[in-house]
């Protein structure tokens, strides 16, 4: 039996042992004493703490499979004849291997010059060879829960423009020789334009010029790093001035779907309102997402059935569920507070996210060179937004 597994059954029956004790120490009041809430608590951190060692595992198991990959392949060509799979433009290997020198070396000779002039950048920086900008986005996909969920599209210039169709036409019972009334289905537009978003990369002399340190895989987890961090955020909570806007606002985000009767609870009505406010086509592709303290509240909370709502995923690569839909958490999303709205559902889809084509990086020599340093200038022009607000539903505490 492999170590994931293990720890799913594991974790499985941790959550079990911990029902059975919310169960078995309600009183007749439906409360726990404080003694007996600190108990479960502890039983509770042991299924959020094994549910945090799989998630290690399996990511420790995909890097382990890719780093196990082949380092090189079969000559498949034949010999004195070019090889069809060297690529040009901005994506040949002579314009990465340049890319990656001048970004090391302070005097960049005439031939990585040369080379460079594949991709010109008019303010003096350099942009990305097309196998670090996928390796960029993979990165990206790893550290923001957001993208693995919403429509990604690039643009090249301009504003991109999306038709919508805001209202559809209705049929019409009529008489014999009645006149037919006029159905047109109405159209609205949204546009998703891109906004900057940048950071600076300090990298000391000394490891630029050891030949051991992997610059561009510390450059791709760094940026990743930071540029997912701020890009989930502004996906969930953004106010569009400056920025995405998030589903959580109030302009252009998700429908109010459900408002609680508390400020600081939620009940298990609520969360069955929360899901059948979302119209059925959305529901199947919708997911839960939500902050993990509020995970933490749901946890004891039962259907009509006596079952629990939130089931932990015993199933390698499956999430956890609350009504039998995928449950995701995001530090971004707002905590459980009066006024605030905590929780979306909904098929996110529907939330369009717009990548300018061409992240660029630049070198900086002389800002940090009294203490020994090189920057890196890194920006990325991206811009998102709910095209169909009915789309995702959210749940709003009490004010």
């Amino acid at each position: 039996m492999s170590k994931i597994l293990e720890l799913r059954e594991k974790r499985a029956k941790a959550w079990d042992a911990a029902k059975a004790f919310l169960d078995s120490k309600r009183g007749a009041d439906g409360l726990l004493s404080a003694e007996d809430v600190a108990t479960y608590e502890k039983m509770e951190a042991d299924v959020v703490n094994l549910g945090k060692e799989i998630d290690r595992l399996e990511r420790q198991q995909a890097l382990d499979a890719e780093l196990n990959k082949p380092v090189n392949t079969p000559i498949t060509g034949k010999p004195g004849q070019p090889n069809p799979e060297n690529k040009t433009g901005r994506a040949s290997d002579e314009y990465k291997r340049a890319f990656w020198n001048a970004m090391r070396s302070k005097a960049a000779g005439y031939e990585v010059l040369n080379a460079l002039q594949v991709g010109t950048d008019s303010e003096g920086g350099y942009l990305v060879p097309d196998e670090f900008e996928r390796t960029l986005v993979e990165a990206l996909q790893e550290e923001n829960i957001f993208r693995t969920m919403a429509k990604i599209i690039q643009t090249a210039s301009g504003d991109r423009k999306i038709p919508v169709v805001a209202t559809k036409g209705t049929a019409s019972w009529v008489d014999e020789e009645g006149a037919i009334p006029e159905s047109d289905d109405a159209f609205g537009q949204v546009s998703i334009g891109a906004y900057k978003l940048a950071t600076m990369i300090k990298v000391s002399e000394e490891l630029l010029n050891d030949s051991v340190f992997n610059l561009e895989s510390y450059i791709a987890r760094e940026f990743a790093r930071r540029i997912g961090a701020k890009e989930e955020e502004s996906f969930f909570i953004g106010n569009g001035t400056g920025k995405p806007t998030g589903i959580f606002n109030a302009t252009g985000g998700a429908e109010l779907g459900v408002t609680a009767a508390s400020a600081t609870a939620i009940t298990v009505d609520e969360i069955m309102d929360l899901f059948y406010s979302l119209k059925s086509p959305y529901r199947k592709n919708a997911v839960f997402v939500m902050n993990d303290s509020t995970v933490k509240a749901i946890r004891k909370l039962k259907d009509g059935n006596g079952q629990y709502l939130w089931q932990p995923s015993i199933t390698a690569g499956q999430p956890d569920t609350i009504l039998n839909r995928p449950v995701k958490t995001s530090a971004y999303v707002p905590t459980i507070a009066a006024g605030a709205k905590t929780i979306a559902f909904g098929d996110f889809g529907y939330y369009w996210i717009a990548d300018r084509q061409g992240r660029s990086f630049q070198r900086l020599n002389e800002l940090y060179a009294a203490t020994g340093q090189v920057g890196f200038k890194a920006t990325q022009r991206v811009d998102g937004k709910l095209i169909l607000s009915e789309a995702i539903k959210v749940l709003q505490m009490k004010a």
